[in-house]
This record gives structure tokens, sequence and C-alpha cells, in this order.
């Protein structure tokens, strides 16, 4: 540990103006307004981040189409029992609605006692019921259509909370019974998520459902830059040696409020024994004096005599753990910041959980998921006086001498770089590119920085009411299918995902000397756009690989300028935006294939080589390098078909011995097809 650093990979500050508390004369926060006028929509799939209100839009939204919509009832389903407290009773009339929102205490199915099987059941009931309201968890409903069938569900709004947990995948019950819902037509369906990614290579939904849904998109961006107290988040990875527990407190300050999620017990960070991690933890941050008797909080005094308030959700007798979990969410304590100081987790405290005062989330050994990273660093996304920073660390072991050892922790830090990498585009102002034409102009209520809008040059503007760059580029291609517009506007963050999640392109891109950037901006990129949207013609495809290529890059190149900037000249809540306009002016001219001709990867290469050791550093590089692969049969092709429109701009074929590594690429794939063909692998 003595020779890493804490180096936040992603720092972003915002400019607290306070937007996304203000209320309508309806009583509704900017996203919710936002999604309430989209409320006729049969199909809705709502996008927003933690705290920004989704549960309290639902309801608006909902009691529209009860009251307004003719539908009979709305069924409110959540992931598990702790969420549906997000939709217990609320007075929205005192606010300036048209009705309150009310829950019969026998249909908040995630606070009735007993077996599913009655909790089936119950839902039969509420359907035969004049009541309008029915919680319950995503098990309960997909038990209950399976015993009762789809058609009993006619006429009703179907709400599904944290929607991420769908899946187009066949085993999915719930994906399988959002399909047979859509394929009746016969319900409503708003869909609710925080983080559209699955953290898995397969889609939420079937790309002919998901194009029914009209979306509604409130970003982070735009979440965190209305708050008015929270102004910066650092999202950082930290390496150690030896035991975490000994190395907790180089990164664990106990003045901060703090949530420890521990290591799965089947991950390499783990001891195996979970209890005795907590218990050394709470050594490692002073001295036992014994358990709270109301909140079974254990008191611990540090050496400079103050005494925190630990609340241990591990513990294994299920008594002592309710009890500590019931005082976490009594109402009561919702406002006070001394009620608790460190959390520790191990499978509790994710989504849903709702801590205001959390300041840093501490997570100990790599999670699987994307999803579950998104969803921890929500924590401490929340809104709160006094609380003007917070922070996500994830503590990673380094690799030690065995293979095994090694390649499960390069797999590792491969995975929080992808991570971190994808957090910075969650977090940035959304992109929207056009191609740089001479009819093209300024668009109105947008700043294009010093000496404003040039028509001689690409410009990059930027619009603080609704957190949009607008961004002109040579040589792009501008989708012209509505698909592949809806997918350029709303989820080149979930095409970013794929790309950052592909092993392969992370581990050439940080460790691979030879590797030009093309590779994996045209053709790996290229790739990953043909397997996840098939249905889309070639040049909507190129169109949606040059504008996730273009996000993701002008990210971090404007990384670059910000790092190598001294001084205060990006200081404040507009880095990112002088960065990427530093970056814009330095080049001159934005064109596509100089965006194209950036590694994704090299900034994040510099974290690492500040944040890991250098013997580990050289480690990871010689695993990596033992398993170059060659070009693949599908690689080859997609070289082919680049040389075909590089002879076509050039007047001549790809030459391997050219001075441009790119077209030397280009060339040793076109042969590379030729071979294949000639051995008869491609049909």
């Amino acid at each position: 540990m003595s020779n890493a650093k804490s180096i936040p990979s992603v720092s972003v500050t915002y400019a607290r103006n306070g937007s996304s508390k203000q209320s309508n004369e309806l009583g509704m926060r900017v996203m919710q307004e936002r999604a309430y006028d989209r409320r006729g929509e049969q199909y809705l799939l709502i996008k927003s981040p933690p705290a920004s209100g989704k549960s309290r839009a639902l309801m608006f939204i909902a009691l529209d189409k009860l009251n307004n919509q003719g539908l009979k009832q709305a069924i409110i389903v959540v992931p598990e029992k702790s969420i549906g407290s997000s939709f217990n009773n609320e007075p929205l009339s005192d606010f300036g609605f048209y009705w309150d929102w009310s829950v019969e205490p026998k249909w908040n199915l995630c606070n009735a006692p007993g077996e599913e099987g009655g909790k089936v059941k119950s839902v039969k009931a509420f359907l035969d019921s004049d009541d309008q309201v029915l919680v319950c968890t995503h098990s309960t409903f997909r038990f209950a259509i399976d015993k009762f069938g789809a058609d009993v569900f006619d006429d009703r709004l179907i709400a599904i909370d944290e929607f991420h947990h769908v899946s187009a995948n066949p085993d999915n019950k719930l994906g399988a019974h959002l399909g047979e819902f859509m394929a009746r037509d016969k319900v409503h369906i708003v869909a609710m998520t925080g983080s559209y990614f699955r953290g898995d290579a397969v889609p939420v939904m079937a790309a002919d459902d998901e194009s029914r849904f009209a979306t509604v998109t409130y970003t982070y961006y735009e979440q965190l830059n209305g708050y008015e107290h929270l102004k910066t988040l650092n999202i950082g990875y930290y390496f150690y040696s030896g035991s975490y527990v000994g190395e907790i407190l180089s990164v664990l300050d106990p003045s901060e409020k703090t949530i420890v999620h521990i290591p799965n017990v089947n991950s390499r960070e783990s001891t195996k024994d979970k209890i005795k991690e907590v218990e050394d933890i709470i050594e490692e941050l002073g001295d036992w004096k014994g358990t709270d008797p109301v909140t079974g909080f254990h008191l611990v005094e540090t050496a400079d005599g103050r005494t925190l308030r630990i609340a241990d959700l591990v513990e294994d007798g299920a008594n002592k753990r309710d009890k500590v979990s019931a005082a976490l969410k009594d109402p009561t304590q919702k406002d006070n910041r001394d009620h608790v100081d460190i959390i520790i987790a191990l499978g509790m405290a994710k989504e849903g959980f709702d801590w205001i005062w959390c300041e840093h989330a501490l997570t100990v050994g790599y999670r699987s998921s994307l999803t579950e990273i998104i969803q921890i660093i929500g924590r401490a996304t929340r809104d709160a006086p006094g609380k003007e920073s917070s922070r996500f660390t994830n503590l990673i072991a380094e690799p030690d001498a065995s293979e095994e050892a090694v390649t499960e922790a390069v797999n590792d830090t491969l995975k929080a770089i992808a991570a971190s990498l994808l957090m910075e585009q969650v977090l940035a102002p959304r992109f929207n590119f056009t191609p740089k034409a001479t009819s093209t102009g300024p668009t109105e209520g947008v700043d294009y920085g010093e000496g404003g809008y040039d028509p001689e040059k690409t410009n990059v503007g930027f619009c603080e009411e609704t957190g949009q760059f607008e961004i002109e580029i040579n040589g792009l291609v501008a989708p012209k299918g509505d698909d592949a517009q809806r997918i350029c506007k709303e989820d080149l963050n979930e095409v970013i995902t794929a790309f950052v999640q592909d092993k392969t392109n992370v581990e050439r891109g940080i460790f691979d000397e030879e590797m030009v950037p093309e590779e994996l901006t045209q053709v790996r990129m290229g790739r990953i756009i043909k397997d996840k949207y098939p249905e889309l013609d070639e040049e909507d495809q190129e169109a949606v690989r040059q504008h996730a290529v273009a996000a993701l890059n002008l990210v971090q190149a404007a990384d670059g300028k910000i790092k190598e900037t001294e001084g205060d000249e990006f200081g404040g809540s507009t880095a990112l935006i002088d960065g990427v306009r530093k970056f814009a002016m330095d080049v001159r001219d934005l064109d596509i294939d100089l965006i194209d001709r950036i590694n994704p990867f090299g900034e994040a290469y510099s974290i690492l080589a500040k944040s890991m050791s250098e013997e580990s550093l050289k480690q990871v590089a010689a695993v990596i390098a033992a398993k170059r692969t060659k070009i693949t049969p599908d690689e080859a092709r997609d070289y082919a078909i680049r040389a075909v429109k590089f002879k076509r701009e050039h007047g001549r074929v790809p030459s391997v011995s050219a001075a441009d590594p790119w077209e030397q690429k280009l060339a040793e794939g076109a042969a590379a097809f030729v071979r294949f063909k000639d051995e008869g692998r491609y049909e």
C-alpha cells in the first residue's frame, strides 16, 4: 500500500444552482414534470438517477391514468421489500396536485407477513377488488402471472421499478412476462431505472419492444448540477496489498459518513470470515464500548475521544440485523445527521437505500455488475445540508505472484477501469453532435465561449439550461432512421457500456503498445454496434458508431486537457466544458477521423500508472501480452469493408508498408479476409 496513492479517476464539480429541488404549481420537480408531460404514453421508460424523485413521478402519472385515462388499477412492482416504502401514502394535494396517493395497508404486499403463496393470492384478491393501487415485489408479480395468466392484468398500469432487473434473456421470467404483456397490448407500462445497464451482455429489452417505449431521460448532470449543497463528486479506485482490513484506514476517514461494503465471500479480497472482518474494521476504528440498546448500533470510541455509531448489516442473527435495519429506516431520524456514522454491509444498503448524509461509499473488492456499482455510488449522491462533497472508492487487491491470482487481479483491474470510464460518461452533460455544413448555424440559448459562433470553423457550445453540449464535427454521419436517432439521442451510454465491458478492448487499449486506436474505435466499436443493433442499415450503424466514439473520446480528451492545465483556469463546475473547448481549439477543427484516432483508454492508463505499484503494473502488462490474439474472421471482414472504403476515398488499396499504422492494419485485415475466404471460413 505504501507504493500506491489514492487517485480519483473521475472528479466532477457542479454548479449547485438549486434547479432540481424547485417545484412547480403542481408540486413537481423538474424530472417529475418532464415525466408527467408524457403521461399519455402507453409505454414509458424513465431513466433518472437515484434521489431524483422517480417514485413520486410514478404517483403523478399513475393517478392521471386512473382518473383521466380509464385504467382500472395500478400495480407497482419493486425488486425487494424494503423499496416498497417508497410508495407509501403521500398527500400530494397539499402541494398543489389534483389527487392524493393512497395505498390500503393490505395492498402493500412488501409489508405483509406470510409466505409467497399467500401474497400471490392477495394479488388476485386485489384484481377482483375496487381498490386502485397494489405494491408488490418482482417475485410476487412473476408468480402471480404464472398462476393467473397475463390476461387478468388487462386495462391496468404495470409500473416496474429498478427496471434493469429485467432482461431479454428467455430465462429471465420478468423479461418474458414483459414481452407477453406487450404482445397482448392491453396494459400500460411505466418502467423506471437509475441505471439502464445490466452488467452483462444481455439487453434489458428486445429491440422491437424497446422501440415502442417513449423515453424520458433526466441525467446525473442535471440532477447534481441542480442540487443546493453537494458540489463535488470524486470516484476512484485504490490498490492495496496484504489484508484490506489492515489498510482500510488509508481510505476510510472516520469523520465522514460512510457506507462500507465488505467483499463478497467468494471474492479474492474476502478473508472468508465476514463476521471477523466486521470486528476487525471496528477494532481499527477504535475501542468498542458496547451496543446502543435502542438501535443495536455498535458504539466505538476513537483515539480523539469521539464516539462512532456503527450499524452492522452483516450480522447473521436475523433479530439483531432486523433491529439495526429498522433503526436505519426510522422516519423520525431521517433528518438527524448524528443518528449513525458508519454502516457496514455486504448485500444490503444498495439500490433504494436512502441515507442522505452518506459522504463516502467505500466498496472492497470489485463488483461484477456495472449496475451494482452505479447503485452503490448513488448512495453517496444525495443532497444534504452541510454536505459539499462526496466520494466513491473501490478498494482492490493488487496482483500477487501466483499466475491464477494475477489473472484474476488483472480482470478486476480492467473491470474497475471500465466502471470508472462508464461513470465518467454517466456524470457528463449530454452530447448533441451535428455534421458541420455551410448551412449550420448557432443554436439559440447556447454559449459558444469567447468569440461566439464562428461559421468558418467547427463549434463547441454548451446550454446551461438543458445541460447539453452542441458540437459540430466534420465528416460526421447523421442518423437517418427513427431507431438510430433515438439511440444517438438517448442510448449512447448503453453503447459505451458494451464497449468498455469488452475485456479485450480494455486490455489492448491500455497495454498493447502496437495497437492502433482505429482498431478499437472503428473495428471493435463497429462490431459491437452491428451485434447490438442488427436491424439498423449500414449507414445508421456507422452513425451510431461515430456518435458513441465521439461521446467517449471527447470526455477523455477533455480529461487530458484538464490534467495538463495548471492553476485555476479550469476550476469549478465548468472544468469538463472548458476541457472540451480547449481540445477543440487546439486541433482547430473537429473531424471524425481525428476523433477516431484517440485511444479511449489513454487517460485510464495514466491514472493506473499513478495508483498501482510499478511491479504490479508490469505483472498486469505481462499477463495481457501473453494472451494477445490474432485477427478473427469477423474482424477481418470488418477490416476488408473499411479497406474498400479506403480505396474509394484514396484511389488505391491500403499498403502493408505504409507509414500510417492504420493503413497497415487495413492491409493486413484485408489480406486476412482473403485468406479466410479461401479457407472457406465464410458461408
